[in-house]
């Protein structure tokens, strides 16, 4: 008897990319796609997912992950804990941040992120250089060494006092980045209208967790990617903003794009799923629904929405960042701080995909193949990730098998992530990842964890496509130009 062709076969299941779907068996060589088709040899293992879609498994593009935050405060997740969620959820890849803080040198924050994640990660993963000391040494000679080496993407913040660069400094990571072929990923907020709005508010003795959103006024999202864009038109570099939280931000990235720049934008589940009002609840409750920028209205929400069905948005990512309701981290500045005090992220990770796919495939916004594009195939497109975020033949066999009739109700309990909360308590969804794959091997089945803490690779990448210049920069640079 002759041994089986292939490995695995996922047999009887409605596949799905951003562009197909179709009734199809998804055959399995070691680590790769090898066959598409109905009626494929047998394998020398099957899963029946008859009823069932098979789905490319979830790339999110922005987690904080075992990351210590500028203030000193680490958040809740390791590296295990965090990818165990990710599994949990159906996503196989994730772009976390090796995160610079004043006075390190780059490399060896790379280092140090590496050997954690080496030890920990139970899915495949990949960094963005968060830049927050753009001194000659990281720029001339980190980041060159290290974008060659496959970390493409940067990180910079426009706001948070020990984190922020100015304009001048702007510019160079944009222009360090164009030298050595990098994507540059920015948090745009002005930051002199929150430190103004914020010491107002306090003065008046504003301090609950609801005041966090006036705190971030929203023509601070605006102006800052207004700024953003103009500097990336100038040096003729690609950029990405991260979590656009409001219409006047969507608005000004569609301008920008509009006019060729070159320009990429995401948003994240929070700003599609919640207001300003979640913020406003008894004591420090509202404190689980802290995150920067904040979240806004239900306007927003459309705004946000339409954005995504035009493609002026790509992506949408979870910003995972995780704090206990504790004095290990939200609380870490006592019992009773202002929302200035208060550990700003929420874990995410694991419930992007389910409450994405109960919003766009069982209640039907914008459908199956628009999902797996947001949450999949264009986070791949965008940061160069080879293999990943399509059910193609050669392609690394990262998929989730969705049971698209399960009801799940979210709840603490329910949840793999380290935080001890979630902010979509109670929320019911339909749809769920019930077998989920990372190049061939099971992760989870059955609701267990199958993976081993440190099986996940690292995804060394260049630039790619995205972080291609256009071929149009203003006539001053152009004389800088050889």
């Amino acid at each position: 008897m002759s041994e089986a062709p292939y490995d695995l076969v996922i047999r009887g299941g409605t596949v799905a990319t951003a562009s197909d779907v179709m009734e199809a068996d998804v055959a399995i060589a070691g680590q790769e796609i090898a066959a598409i088709g109905r009626g494929l040899p047998k394998g020398a293992r099957e899963i029946d997912a008859g009823g069932k879609l098979v789905l490319p498994g979830g790339i999110d593009p922005h987690c904080h992950i075992e990351q210590l935050s500028a203030n000193g405060l680490l958040n809740a997740d390791t590296w295990q804990s965090a990818t165990t969620a990710a599994a949990f959820g159906g996503t196989t890849t994730v772009i976390a941040f090796a995160a610079q803080h004043r006075g390190m040198a780059m490399k060896q924050v790379v280092e140090d992120y590496q050997a954690l994640a080496k030890a920990g990660a139970v899915v495949d993963y990949a960094y963005h250089l968060a830049i927050a000391n753009p001194t000659e040494e990281t720029l001339k000679g980190d980041v060159p060494d290290l974008v060659a080496t496959g970390h493409s993407s940067l990180k910079v913040f426009m706001t948070y006092d020990r984190l922020k660069v100015d304009d001048e400094e702007l510019l160079d990571v944009l222009w360090a980045a164009r030298k050595s072929g990098a994507l540059v990923c920015v948090h745009c907020e002005n930051n002199g209208m929150i430190s103004w709005m914020g010491k107002r508010l306090l003065e008046k003795g504003f301090t609950h967790p609801k005041y966090h959103a006036p705190s971030h006024p929203r023509a601070a999202e605006a102006e800052a990617i207004e700024r953003l864009a103009w500097a990336s038109q100038t040096l003729d570099q690609p950029v990405m903003v991260f979590h656009v939280s409001t219409a006047e931000g969507a608005e000004v990235v569609r301008r920008a794009r509009g006019r060729g720049v070159k320009l990429f934008a995401e948003t994240c589940t929070q700003y599609l799923f919640m207001t300003a009002a979640d913020l406003d609840k008894p004591g420090l409750d509202g404190a689980r629904w802290m995150c920067s920028p904040p979240i806004r209205t239900e306007r927003d929400q459309e705004a946000l929405w339409r954005a995504l069905e035009l493609g002026d948005l790509q992506i949408v990512s979870s910003d995972h960042a995780p704090y206990k309701l504790d004095e290990t981290g939200k609380f870490s500045a006592g019992p009773s701080p202002s929302f200035k005090q208060i550990a700003n992220g929420m874990p995410g990770v694991e419930l992007r995909l389910p409450v994405m796919f109960d919003a766009m495939v069982s209640k039907g916004r914008l459908g199956l193949n628009k999902f797996v594009e947001l949450t999949s195939t264009a986070p791949a497109r965008i940061y160069n990730l080879p293999n990943k975020g399509s059910i193609a033949i050669g392609a690394d066999a990262d998929i989730a098998i969705w049971n698209p009739d399960r009801e799940v109700t979210i709840g603490a309990e329910t949840v793999h992530d380290a935080s001890g909360y979630t902010p979509y308590d109670g929320r019911i969804v339909r749809g769920w990842p019930e077998t989920v794959l990372g190049r061939g091997r099971i992760l989870v089945e059955d609701g267990r964890l199958a993976a081993e803490p440190g099986s996940g690779r690292f995804l060394p990448r260049d630039g790619g496509e995205a972080a291609r210049p256009a071929g149009r920069p203003s006539a001053e640079v152009a004389l800088l130009l050889d």
